[in-house]
């Protein structure tokens, strides 16, 4: 991070604080602020639907992107691991009775443990074979929460009670709002914190090339599992708050091509950056809304024949036309021209 002239980290420890400067403490407070004053002016239960959701998203994302972006390992399914989280804390909360708050880490540490499961071809495999034993994960994880009906209940679903805190209960999207931005802030700090410390190195020496980490005298082994481990950490915690505040859990919910968007936020966000997640998120999911809520009607309009089919099929198309745009065009993502910007400003007017 560029750092005002006269401000200097002295030694390794200070440069791997996240915040350093007392105007980086100022913003970060006005920032948080405003994020807990937001539902106070935006009373619109559809638009703090949408704004929940993507923080869910984006606990995901950013476990995918410490797996992908930090140490190298392509993974397409994130969604199922997800998909582990959700089933794991509706069981804790269902047949155990836990409360959501013991049910939550539980997740993430149940999905955690699967991964490592899945994890270990990468220790042999590389690129597309490694998306292949991914992929493999996607259906195995799919498979089991479908068949073994008398623990997920199949294809009829798992029903999920509502989480409650005290006297508060988080029933409406205003309640949950402040639940998802709390956890989702704290979820961000960790990655924050994982990639900038030693976790943090060995992972890009690794991702950058194996041969020369291992002489280093990192172990491929230790960390390649840590990585599996981070990200479907992260993954279990977005399905465990996506359980409890849907209410329901079905194996539906968790598609390959969830899986495959969600690697799609961290290319146009851009890969190996803590806010590159966060732009991806936000990018195609403003997108998502724009051609489903506004580009579907007029084209069933136009085209009465496509029917009810007209809102998925945008989606899927102005996706895609993301990706291959990003990857032609702006291939680092967009934190890339977002780092232009404010060097450009920094400098200004010695630009």
């Amino acid at each position: 991070m560029t750092l005002p002239c006269g401000i200097y980290s002295t030694d390794y420890s200070k440069d791997t604080f996240i915040i350093k400067t007392k105007t980086q403490w100022a913003l970060a407070i006005i920032f948080i602020f405003l994020l807990f004053m937001f539902p106070l002016y935006v009373t619109s239960e559809y638009f703090l639907n949408i704004i929940n959701m993507a923080c869910i998203t984006l606990v995901s994302v950013s476990g995918l992107n410490i797996l992908t972006g930090y140490c190298g390992q392509i993974s397409i399914a994130q969604s199922a691991f997800m998909a582990v989280g959700a089933y794991a804390s509706g069981l804790l909360a269902v047949k155990l009775s836990l409360p959501f708050w013991i049910c939550l880490p539980g997740a993430g540490l149940i999905a955690g443990v699967v991964g490592l499961g899945f994890g270990l071809p990468s220790l042999r495999l590389k690129g597309f074979y490694l998306v292949m034993a991914s992929l493999a994960a996607q259906f195995i994880i799919i498979f089991f929460a479908i068949h073994l009906v008398t623990v997920t209940g199949g294809t009829s679903g798992l029903k999920v009670p509502v989480p409650h805190l005290s006297f508060i209960v988080f029933e409406s999207e205003r309640s949950w709002y402040f639940l998802i931005i709390i956890i989702t802030c704290i979820m961000v700090f960790i990655s924050t914190g994982v990639v900038r410390g030693k976790f943090g190195r060995a992972f890009i020496a690794i991702r950058d090339n194996e041969l020369a980490a291992e002489s280093m005298g990192i172990s491929l082994f230790h960390y390649k599992l840590l990585a599996f481990f981070i990200g479907c950490f992260f993954a279990g915690i977005a399905g465990s708050i996506w359980a409890h505040y849907i209410n329901f859990v079905h194996p539906e919910q968790f598609s390959l091509m969830d899986s495959i968007w969600q690697l799609g936020m961290i290319i146009v966000g851009g890969m190996g950056s803590i806010t590159g997640p966060i732009f991806g998120v936000l990018f195609l999911k403003g997108l998502e809304i724009i051609a489903t809520d506004f580009f579907s009607p007029w084209i069933a309009n136009l085209f009465p024949s496509l029917g009810a089919t007209a809102p998925q099929a945008m989606g899927q198309i102005v996706f895609g036309l993301a990706i291959v745009s990003f990857l032609i065009f702006e291939p680092r993502g967009i934190i890339h021209q977002w780092k232009m910007l404010k060097n450009y400003y920094q400098r200004w007017p010695f630009t």
